[in-house]
């Protein structure tokens, strides 16, 4: 009795619409709840070591005191402008 080889021709399975899906790889689309909670548990993260916010509050501090002001600046200025469609 001869074992039976797969169909190569045949087209591959696709996966039942009943599958479990992977979140982090489930488009969402526009408003993206997932990527929404791990920005939110970031900030959350870094806004809870006062070390590390005003560690970075200094950083900010010289770069806009230092050669990079100027360009910090201009792009504040573009960003409180907004886009205009």
């Amino acid at each position: 009795m001869q074992k039976s080889q797969p169909n190569r021709d045949a087209a591959p399975k696709k996966p039942s619409k009943s599958a479990p899906r992977v979140p982090e790889r489930q488009n969402e689309g526009e408003g993206s709840r997932s990527a929404a909670r791990r920005y939110d548990a970031g900030a959350e993260r870094a806004a809870s070591n006062p070390k590390r916010v005003n560690d970075l509050a200094k950083k900010a501090e010289q770069a806009i005191d230092g050669s990079e002001g100027k360009e910090l600046r201009e792009a504040e200025e573009r960003g409180k402008k907004g886009s205009h469609h």
